[in-house]
């Protein structure tokens, strides 16, 4: 008689997004909120769409 095979279990994956995983005291939040108030028009961007 064939012994039973033991799997790996299924409930280990853990989805999260990356703004979960920065604290908020982190440096990026302050330099994305920079780069978010910049606007990208006057300094000379263009802005095209696919």
């Amino acid at each position: 008689m064939m012994q039973h095979i033991t799997g790996i279990p299924r409930n280990q994956m853990v989805f999260s997004s990356l703004e979960d995983t920065i604290l908020p005291e982190n440096p990026v939040r302050f330099i994305d909120a920079f780069v978010e108030a910049l606007s990208l028009q006057t300094l000379g961007f263009t802005i095209q769409t696919i």
